[in-house]
């Protein structure tokens, strides 16, 4: 299924309407709210208010379901509250996706909610298979015109859909791809969620290279979005062409166990010696793929690139002042340490490092110029370029060369500064190794794509960070995480970051085992130690 292009929505509803007898003109009246359909004849009467009662519920979505199984796309929008973004959905259910014979089921009503089973026929150029699901919908009050209209969602139409997505049924543009880790293993969807949305992207991409055969199929396609289709059906297999990439099967188990268990979390794993991705994975409500399109503040994880970059502007070192204040003020903005963490007015770089003492970093805010984060970043680990070409879609990191407290605060990784855990599992890759390889999840031969480059580090200040990290996984705040790992070098580096709004900090950890860098990440997950170590410590125990 090619890739989902962006559509005027709007023009395309217009285009509908105008075409449309009867109940365009009333639709197109009605997209001018957020009420669905018209008010009622007598308008002069008091509108209704509060709740739907039960009656309204069974009768609203009585009538929505028929117009829908009846193919009225128009008619079953204007019985919605978004009449105008419902419409191009529901009249893509029996165009697009050529859906037949609809009958939808009523479950039991929960107040105003209504579980419902819809039983389909997908029919396509000879071809025909049945499509089966279950959703619900709720009805809630119009404000402006106080009628019972079905509160609108695209998932009422079908789960997998979400704003700006509709279905279609079509031969697809790109055959199917049978994606095989670096040693031929399969790796499927169903053994590995994660790279659900991953596959479709590589499939979008390289299909047509890897040599197999369209077949035709019912797919989700995300109009508002450069994302590629999302089949949910097969009517006709076509001959899937086979796509080599860098993932690792062992590792990726690893990574989608270890997920599992935080909710809100993902982790990406790369091999420093090459810069290939060994291991990719999410747990998300949204589905997100986070680990690589994610742009959060990555917390005292970025202390890594901080270090470096004081290292390499002579501000300070390894074992050179860093001292540990209780707290610390730059642009009259304070600063502080966690609550249980004591001062030290003596520390060293490598002492304050392994402690994750902020202060110590916002102290030297007043020494770097604006821009030497950001230039540390660039020029020495490649992030924050927009260059990359992993092979699908990602986020290359942003370190924005922002003055005021947002200087302090980014050498914390708070401030501007976002990340993904792709970026920082490279970042540790970088400081691990001194050079900058760019992750890859196919490999480059496959295209012939420019890798994007960096200077990468010095072989005195890679010495210096593995120092330090290692001293954090052993006898600082990651000790307790990397504690039974063996191997010839181990690092890492804790972190959490303060978002506004939420009760509890993101929890991120990084760290490289051999020749193996992890980096993962936990929305509201704590301290670093508490989810996303343990994720990181999982994935770095499976090796590559």
């Amino acid at each position: 299924m090619r890739k989902g292009v962006k559509a005027a929505v709007v023009g395309s509803v217009f285009t509908v309407m105008v075409a449309g007898a009867g109940y365009g003109a009333y639709n197109f009246v009605s997209a001018l709210s957020d009420d669905g359909g018209t008010a009622p004849a007598g308008q002069n009467k008091p509108l209704r208010s509060g709740p739907p009662s039960s009656a309204e519920v069974q009768e609203t979505s009585r009538e929505f379901f028929a117009a829908w199984e009846q193919g009225q796309g128009a008619r079953a929008a204007s019985l919605t509250n978004f009449a105008e973004e419902a419409e191009p959905v529901l009249t893509s259910f029996g165009q697009d996706a050529h859906l037949t014979d609809v009958q939808i089921t009523p479950g039991a009503t929960q107040g105003r909610t209504v579980p419902f089973s819809v039983r389909a026929t997908v029919s396509y150029d000879g071809k025909s298979k049945p499509l089966a699901y279950r959703s619900t919908l709720t009805v809630v009050r119009g404000e402006s015109t106080g009628r019972a209209l079905v509160d609108w969602e695209p998932s009422v139409v079908h789960p997998s859909l979400k704003d700006g997505d509709i279905l279609v049924t079509e031969e697809s543009a790109t055959p199917q791809v049978e994606a095989v880790d670096r040693n031929g293993t399969v790796l499927s969807p169903k053994k590995y969620p994660s790279l659900g949305p991953i596959l479709d992207e590589l499939r979008a991409r390289y299909g047509e290279q890897a040599g197999g055969t369209p077949g035709v199929e019912l797919a989700v396609r995300h109009t508002a979005s450069e994302a590629a289709d999302t089949t949910l059906l097969t009517l006709s297999e076509g001959r899937p062409g086979k796509l080599r990439t860098t993932l690792s099967a062992t590792a990726q188990a690893a990574a989608e166990q270890a997920v599992g268990r935080y909710d809100e979390s993902s982790v990406v794993a790369v091999k420093p010696s090459t810069g290939e991705i060994l291991a990719v994975a999410n747990n998300r409500a949204d589905g997100f793929n986070a680990a690589f399109l994610g742009q959060v503040a990555p917390g005292s994880t970025m202390k890594i690139v901080s270090a470096a970059m004081l290292i390499d502007t002579g501000l300070t070192s390894m074992n050179g002042p860093a001292p540990c204040p209780p707290q610390a003020v730059s642009e009259s903005q304070t600063f502080h340490n966690l609550k249980d963490m004591a001062p030290n007015e003596g520390a060293t770089l490598s002492e304050s490092f392994a402690r994750s003492c902020n202060t110590a970093f916002i102290k030297f805010a007043d020494e770097v110029q604006v821009d030497s984060l950001t230039r540390e970043a660039q020029e020495r680990f490649g992030i924050g370029r927009d260059d990359w070409k992993v092979g699908v879609p990602s986020f290359d990191g942003s370190v924005p060369a922002a003055g005021g407290p947002d200087t302090a605060a980014g050498l914390i990784g708070q401030g501007q500064v976002q990340m993904s855990p792709l970026n920082m599992a490279s970042v540790t890759a970088t400081a691990m190794t001194g050079a900058f390889r760019q992750p890859v999840i196919v490999p480059q031969s496959l295209d012939g794509r420019e890798l994007a480059k960096a200077r990468g580090l010095s072989g005195d200040t890679v010495a210096q960070l593995r120092a330090m990290m290692n001293r954090t996984a052993t006898s600082g705040t990651a000790a307790s995480v990397m504690s039974g790992l063996s191997g010839s070098s181990i690092g890492a580096k804790t972190g959490s970051a303060e978002v506004d709004g939420n009760t509890k900090a993101d929890s991120w950890f990084t760290g490289y085992r051999d020749d193996v860098a992890a980096a993962a990440m936990a929305q509201q997950g704590g301290r670093g130690g508490e989810a996303a170590g343990p994720i990181v410590a999982a994935v770095l125990r499976a090796g590559g």
